[in-house]
C-alpha cells in the first residue's frame, strides 16, 4: 500500500542540509554562555545561525530571540506585552476568534488569573478578519487595549490575514502575530509589517522539532516567563540549542520550498477532489491563501472516521491542528466561519508540503470516493 503524506501543516520532513548542520553541530563540545575557547567557538556559530535567520525574516539579529517551540514564543509575547502594559492600565487583549491555541490558551489564561479583558475579532464566510470590527473596538476602547494578536495565516484553512491593516490600524498599540504557517511560504517580513512581535517555529519549514523563535523589537522589553542564567536578552533564559538553532537557520535559507509548484498541486487536487465529490466545499477558497493548504467539508460524515479511513489507505491528513487533534470537537476555525457543528465535524485538512507530488495528489484523489462513502455509511448507522 502506498504511504502518502499530505499533513506538512502538523510538521514536515527535515531538509537534507538540516540534518547534516545538526550532527556535525552536535559533535562540538561547548555551552555557548561559557566563556573558554570551546564555548565562544559555539557562541560564534550560533550567533552566525542568528545572523542568517534575521535576514530571511527581515529582522535585526537582536531581534530574534530563541525559545523551545512556537508555543513558548506566543506565550512569551502575549504575556510579556500584556505584563508590561498593564502597568499602564491597560488591560484588554485582541485576538481573532481563529487563533491556534497557542494564543487562544495563553488569551483566556490571561482573563481567568490576570484580569485580562480579551475580545475576539470575528471573521467572515471565508475566514477574514473583520477590520471594521477591529477599527469600531479600537475607536471606543484604544486607551485600554494592551495587545493585539493576530495570525498571519491560519493553520486549518491556510487563508493568509490582512497584518499590514492590522498594524496600521493599531497605531501604537504592540500588535505580535503568529506566523508559524507562513514562513518561507508567502512573502514575510518582520520590519516590512511593522510589527512589535511575530512567531515563528523551525519545524514547519524543514527544521527540527523542538526549536522556535520570538522576533520582537529591540527597543521592547517585556517580563520573563522563564528565569536563569538570563540568556536571550534576559527575556528566555536556559542553555541555548545550538544543534537545533543551527539547523533551523540552514533549514530556513535553504529555498527548498516552491510555492508554484506547491500551489499548483494544491489547486490540482481541490479540481480533482470538486470532480469525485461534487458536494465536497472547501472553505476559504475565495481568500488570499498559503500555498500548500486545503480544508475541505464532506457533507454527511465524522471528520475523524473519515481520518482513520483515508489512514487505512496509507494517507496521513488532518482534522485540524494537530496540537488538539487528540479531542473530537468542532473546529473553532470553522464555527466563526459560520459552520454549524455538524459541518464543522465533516472537514478534513490536506497540506502539501516541498516533498508533494503530482502522484500523491491523484492516489489521495482515487481513494476519496470509496472513504466518504464508508463514512457517510458509518454516519448514518
Amino acid at each position: 500500500m502506498s504511504s502518502i503524506y499530505v499533513d506538512h501543516a502538523a510538521t514536515t520532513p527535515m531538509v537534507e542540509t538540516c540534518f547534516s548542520a545538526m550532527t556535525a553541530q552536535m559533535l562540538q563540545l561547548g555551552n555557548p554562555s561559557s566563556l573558554h575557547t570551546n564555548g565562544r567557538a559555539t557562541r560564534k556559530t550560533l550567533e552566525d545561525a542568528r545572523e542568517s535567520l534575521a535576514k530571511e525574516i527581515g529582522a535585526l539579529p537582536g531581534e530574534i530571540i530563541f525559545t523551545a517551540s512556537g508555543t513558548e514564543a506566543n506565550n512569551i509575547a502575549l504575556k510579556g506585552i500584556f505584563w508590561s502594559a498593564r502597568k499602564n492600565g491597560r488591560n484588554v487583549v485582541i485576538i481573532s476568534a481563529i487563533e491556534h491555541h497557542a494564543v487562544l490558551d495563553p488569551a483566556h489564561w490571561l482573563a481567568e488569573h490576570e484580569g485580562a479583558e480579551v475580545i475576539q475579532v470575528p471573521v467572515d464566510s471565508e475566514g477574514l478578519i473583520d477590520l471594521d470590527f477591529l477599527q469600531e473596538t479600537l475607536n471606543t476602547r484604544r486607551d485600554e487595549i494592551a495587545v493585539i494578536s493576530i495570525m498571519h495565516s491560519n493553520n486549518e484553512t491556510g487563508v493568509i490575514q490582512p497584518i499590514s491593516e492590522v498594524v496600521k490600524l493599531a497605531g501604537e498599540i504592540p500588535v505580535h502575530s503568529d506566523a508559524v504557517q507562513s514562513f518561507k511560504k508567502t512573502p514575510l517580513s518582520f520590519s516590512e509589517l511593522g510589527l512589535f512581535a511575530l512567531t515563528l517555529s523551525a519545524h514547519k519549514v524543514g527544521g527540527p522539532l523542538g526549536i522556535g523563535a520570538l522576533i520582537l523589537r529591540r527597543t521592547v522589553e517585556i517580563p520573563a516567563l522563564l528565569h536563569g542564567g538570563g540568556q536571550e536578552r534576559e527575556i528566555r533564559s536556559g542553555t541555548l540549542n545550538a544543534p537545533g538553532i543551527v539547523g533551523f537557520a540552514v533549514a530556513a535559507s535553504s529555498n527548498h520550498y516552491d510555492a508554484l509548484r506547491v500551489e499548483e498541486l494544491r489547486d490540482s487536487f481541490i479540481a480533482g477532489v470538486r470532480k469525485v465529490i461534487p458536494d465536497a466545499t472547501v472553505n476559504g477558497v475565495n481568500a488570499k491563501r498559503l500555498p500548500g493548504i486545503v480544508n475541505i467539508t464532506f457533507p454527511g460524515t465524522q471528520s475523524d472516521t473519515l481520518l482513520l479511513l483515508m489512514d487505512g489507505q496509507g494517507v496521513s491528513c488532518s482534522t485540524g491542528s494537530a496540537c488538539s487533534a487528540g479531542v473530537h470537537e468542532a473546529s473553532h476555525v470553522l464555527i466563526a466561519m459560520g459552520h454549524n457543528v455538524q459541518t464543522a465535524q465533516s472537514s478534513l485538512r490536506f497540506s502539501f508540503g516541498a516533498t508533494s507530488t503530482q502522484a500523491d495528489v491523484d492516489y489521495v484523489v482515487s481513494v476519496l470516493p470509496d472513504v466518504i462513502a464508508r463514512g457517510r455509511a458509518a454516519n448514518l448507522s
